[in-house]
């Protein structure tokens, strides 16, 4: 597999979020060090694979209910645990 590594300005160019969402909100929550980012020689630098964002970019979106649904929706949190609301 052929990882692209993407600076934080790079993705937010990708996914049409500011680069600023990504490093306050995503990072960290959503965006996990060691599977969709990684800091290259210790440093504080970060560098997203592009390829693992991607093919987990829509899972939220793929476990919400459908309308009309007596299922609950789940909220993915940090360590892949989810919260139902």
């Amino acid at each position: 597999m052929s990882d692209t590594y993407l600076t934080t300005d790079q993705l937010a160019e990708r996914i049409h979020y500011d680069a600023r969402t990504i490093r306050t909100r995503l990072k960290d929550a959503v965006l996990l060090e060691g599977v969709h980012y990684i800091r290259p020689f210790g440093g504080r630098k970060l560098l997203f694979i592009w390829e693992t964002i991607q093919r987990d970019i829509g899972t939220a979106s793929s476990k919400v209910a459908p309308v009309g649904s007596t299922v609950l929706p789940t909220i993915p949190m940090a360590a892949g645990r989810v919260a139902h609301g």
